[in-house]
């Protein structure tokens, strides 16, 4: 058990207001005051929270420290996020050798050379989402008419699931990625796209296309290595995290260019993509859109920075903090479009590191050379102190960006 101690603060903390792409200041007086800290939770719970990059390297490669938020101690986001936990479980929140064998089956699809070959579908589906922005009225919402819509239909087409049912997988996500939804919300929002999911699943297995759950339907299901629900369950984890993430890095990445308007210049102006790749890391790093850390469990007693972590206790890695570690990026709260950020902790680091990231990094450099090329007068349609931003949600971005040209 975590001794309770009196005064410890709460997480995740409050982000400064005039400062929304910065971790919470509290973080940054942590990291050089406190590194290994307690943390408040939701449910009264005190796990670790690390603030260094270097400390959150070792607690992410460490295979004492588990990912199953099934073991004692996990630190859950939320009351939904735990009371959810069994119903929809995948690579992500499982230990090797189970998480690996699982992984496997999908690594051949995200491969680097295989995103690569997505890249002209992407291109054109980037240039008819600009397309149909600019003929449509201004002011527009860039989430809703671009940012949503462009990684929606890539992981529709990359895993089968027809685009027209996106009014569903988007309701169900909100539900999911809130912090805020009750476990009975969130339980029923899960039990829905599982729903949902199995039984495409099952008629893929007798119908199968080109896709990939057609492939895992064909190879698992029929073979009875999996269950439908297995695959379902694996497909939820890709739909959502494909589509949410990305989509919150297009919009929460097109505000901070265009309050670093010489930042935005130079990748509209350049057009190396040598440069745009690098400024998609760069802003990976500066923004953090996953700002909840990533919440593990210790299974043995053990060491990291000096401290000692008991067996049983929670463990969270502030990466959005630790990518502002100065040891590791100097001068690291500046945006700089130049700077060889790829080392940074955005999709995590080792065994348990985004599978999904090349995509994600074809969609972001299409993007970001393309939508202000296109439309270099793009500018805020309302103050930045007006925008509505995500701290109510797992993942962080805009809920609205209204633009105009």
């Amino acid at each position: 058990m975590t001794e309770t101690l009196p005064g410890t603060p709460a997480f995740p903390m409050e982000r400064a207001a005039r400062c929304p792409f910065d971790p919470p200041p509290e973080l940054g007086r942590l990291q050089a005051e406190a590194p290994i800290s307690r943390v408040e939770l939701w449910d009264g719970s005190q796990p670790w929270v690390l603030t260094r990059y270097d400390d959150v390297r070792a607690m992410l490669s460490d295979p004492r420290i588990s990912v199953d938020s099934d073991q004692p101690g996990y630190p859950h986001v939320s009351a939904g996020s735990a009371a959810r936990r069994g119903r929809a479980k995948s690579f992500i929140n499982l230990d090797d050798p189970v998480h690996a064998a699982q992984r496997r089956l999908l690594t051949s699809d995200f491969m680097v050379k295989k995103m690569e070959l997505l890249r002209p579908r992407i291109q054109e589906i980037v240039d008819k989402l600009i397309d149909d922005m600019l003929a449509g009225p201004r002011p527009a919402d860039l989430v809703e008419a671009f940012a949503l819509p462009l990684p929606s239909l890539v992981i529709c087409e990359l895993l089968g699931v027809p685009y027209a049912d996106r009014g569903l997988f988007h309701r169900i996500s909100k539900t999911i990625i809130s912090r805020f939804s009750t476990p009975e919300a969130s339980v029923a929002a899960t039990d829905e796209l599982l729903g949902y999911l199995g039984a495409l699943v099952e008629k893929k297995a007798v119908e199968p296309a080109g896709d990939l759950l057609s492939r895992l339907a064909v190879e698992q299901v029929r073979t009875g290595q999996m269950t439908s629900a297995e695959v379902a369950a694996m497909g939820q984890l890709l739909l959502v995290a494909g589509h949410e993430t990305t989509a919150n890095m297009i919009a929460l990445g097109t505000v901070a260019l265009l309050e670093h308007p010489d930042q935005l210049a130079t990748i509209r102006d350049d057009g190396d993509p040598k440069l745009v790749a690098n400024a998609v890391e760069e802003l990976l790093r500066y923004l953090n859109i996953t700002h909840s850390g990533r919440r593990r469990v210790a299974l043995e007693d053990l060491e990291i920075g000096g401290q000692l972590i008991r067996k049983g206790e929670g463990v969270i890695g502030a990466n959005d903090i630790a990518n502002r570690d100065e040891t590791a990026f100097p001068d690291p709260d500046s945006l700089d479009v130049h700077r060889k950020a790829r080392h940074h902790v955005a999709f995590g680091y080792g065994v348990h590191q985004c599978l999904g990231q090349p995509l994600a990094r074809v969609e972001l450099q299409v993007v970001y050379s393309t939508l202000y090329r296109r439309i270099p007068t793009l500018a805020l349609a309302k103050p930045l102190a007006q925008l509505n931003f995500k701290h109510d949600m797992v993942v962080y971005g805009v809920h609205e960006l209204p633009v105009t040209w």
